[in-house]
């Protein structure tokens, strides 16, 4: 794991004592909220509905067990007793007083952690497959890139002020769980033609008020020349892209009407200009030295099946289900990849309490090497766990509520926080994740629906990601009622696809019918119980689901 160098502390620290001295300032009344939202916005603060919000970065949504116990601290000395982790591997604390922000970026500090480019036109979190250095079908770790890409990015002086904000995503193998596809920079690491490690290269995919798929500029560009590309890429983004109107001024809007081909010119000609430098060309020495701290835990030898597993599965239905569905193939054998779910049926999807990350932090010490992930599902992630402990593991995970066996089922809902805090929201998406969860939260009921990914935004800049939800949820305002729009066939993965409004939206008191509507839909006219949620849809395309929720046209 990555630890701060000379320059690290030493900015962090200086920008938390700067920060302490504006917050001062407003709470004296010298620095007026307007002057102030600039100032606070760097240092990830924003204003909801009620309180003020601390967005804190956690880099490539990698997290140590001292980090993480830091951040329960902060959630029960500081704010109510909990965080929120977001779709960008980040937490939010939701309720911390505007005084205790210089003490809380203190905390951090002491941990090697901050708030910095977590709000912002600027690059924010670089965010990763939360598998990333223990997924079996991993070609390379994406982290130490992420990391590269983190320490050039930092204050880079001349894109902290973009025309809008700006997300970059890596992944380290075929199938992407990182959703490169929906950022304005995507990643995917892959070998070359003689072997070696490279990228393809996406830009100007998102989501929000006008979602669009990426457009891949190139198909292979050799690691060393990593930050050369980006470099020209951001370059072209910040001469061009927009700043008269910022609905327009994502880099996915410059590509759609610059075309993605003259696009593509323009970076390949500022690439040839940015190489003739050579300054940002990466030598080997440099990515060994980031790599090194990313080394794979040496883990013991353990037998490749598990005869303590088997048994306490055959004991336990519960028990099978949870390693069924949370529990994926490491690449050491006799070891899995464990998914802690923060969506136990009927909760608050991505909550954890300051004891539930304390014990998760234990955890970790305890089966996995001291080290935590954040998922962009807004799960925490144990990377290295012995088969042998899945039984003891999970026995501490019930007792907390943090055994609910539903990774990727449709109770694994990705919910915005909405109207519930958000001041830009039109309407509330953790009520309905909880009603949705209810519903279908039998263990049956979910086995039967089989994959299927819900997600839920609580206004059009889609932080819930409903564009490449299954079945994605966008609440809207209708004269001042909450309606919600229904879009199906979105997904995030290497077969990236933005869901297609099924129709007009349903109130509050009839979604919840609505999506139990389409998903018995799926069941009844699905191929075999083999064929998925979003491929039925691809095959069925529309009509069914339009005619089941609306009646034959």
């Amino acid at each position: 794991m990555y630890r701060y160098d000379e320059f690290d502390h030493g900015f962090v620290a200086a920008r938390t004592a700067q920060f302490r001295d504006q917050v001062e300032r407003r709470l004296s009344g010298e620095l007026t909220e307007d002057q102030f939202r600039p100032l606070r916005l760097m240092n990830g603060v924003y204003l909801q509905l009620h309180a003020y919000m601390l967005r804190i970065a956690i880099p490539y949504g990698t997290l140590s067990a001292r980090q993480l116990r830091k951040l329960a601290h902060i959630g029960r000395v500081y704010d109510k007793g909990y965080g929120h982790f977001t779709t960008r591997q980040n937490i939010q604390f939701n309720w911390p007083a505007l005084k205790d922000i210089p003490a809380i970026l203190d905390e951090l500090a002491s941990v090697e952690m901050h708030a910095l480019q977590t709000s912002g036109n600027c690059i924010r979190n670089v965010t990763t497959d939360h598998f990333a250095g223990a997924a079996a079908d991993e070609i390379a770790d994406p982290r130490p890139y992420a990391e590269i890409l983190r320490q050039w990015s930092s204050i880079h002086p001349e894109f902290s002020y973009l025309p809008r904000k700006f997300k970059i995503a890596v992944t380290g193998a075929p199938h992407d769980r990182a959703a490169i596809q929906l950022h304005d920079i995507g990643l995917e690491l892959k070998h070359g033609p003689d072997g070696a490690v490279g990228f393809a290269v996406y830009v100007g995919g998102g989501q929000g008020r006008t979602p669009m798929i990426a457009h891949k500029v190139r198909d292979f560009l050799p690691e060393e020349e990593l930050l050369t590309y980006i470099e020209a890429v951001m370059r072209v983004y910040n001469l061009h892209g927009r700043r008269d109107n910022k609905y327009k001024a994502r880099i996915k809007i410059l590509v759609h009407e610059t075309g993605a081909e003259e696009i593509t010119r323009q970076i390949e000609a500022e690439y040839e200009e940015v190489r003739k430098t050579d300054l940002l060309r990466l030598p080997e020495s440099e990515i060994a030295r980031i790599t090194a701290y990313f080394a794979p835990p040496t883990l013991p030898e353990k037998p490749a099946r598990s005869g303590v597993l088997e048994a306490a599965k055959a004991d336990s239905r519960e028990f099978a289900t949870f390693v069924e569905n949370n529990v994926t193939p490491h690449k050491a054998a006799g070891y899995g990849v464990v998914t802690v779910s923060l969506k136990p049926i009927g909760g608050i999807p991505g909550d954890a309490t300051d004891r539930q990350m304390e014990v998760v932090a234990d955890l970790a010490d305890r089966y996995s090497q001291s080290e935590i992930r954040v998922s962009h599902e807004q799960n925490l992630v144990l990377p290295h766990v012995a088969l042998d402990d899945l039984p003891a593991l999970y026995a501490t995970l019930k007792a907390q509520e943090l055994a609910t066996g539903n990774a990727g089922l449709v109770t694994d809902i990705i919910a915005c926080p909405g109207l519930d805090y958000c001041a830009l929201a039109n309407a509330r998406s953790i009520p309905l994740a909880q009603d949705l969860s209810t519903r279908f939260g039998a263990p049956e009921r979910q086995k039967e629906i089989g994959e299927l990914k819900i997600k839920i935004s609580g206004c059009i800049n889609a932080c819930g990601h409903h564009h490449v939800g299954h079945i994605g949820l966008l609440g809207v305002d209708r004269r001042g009622e909450e309606v919600y729009q229904i879009t199906l066939g979105g997904s995030g993965d290497e077969t990236a696809s933005v869901g297609a409004l099924v129709g007009p939206g349903f109130k509050t008191e009839d979604v919840v019918d609505a999506v139990e509507t389409v998903v018995d839909t799926y069941l009844r006219l699905r191929e075999s119980p083999e064929e998925t949620f979003l491929a039925a849809v691809r095959r069925l395309g529309q009509q069914p689901f339009k005619e089941a929720l609306y009646g034959a046209a």
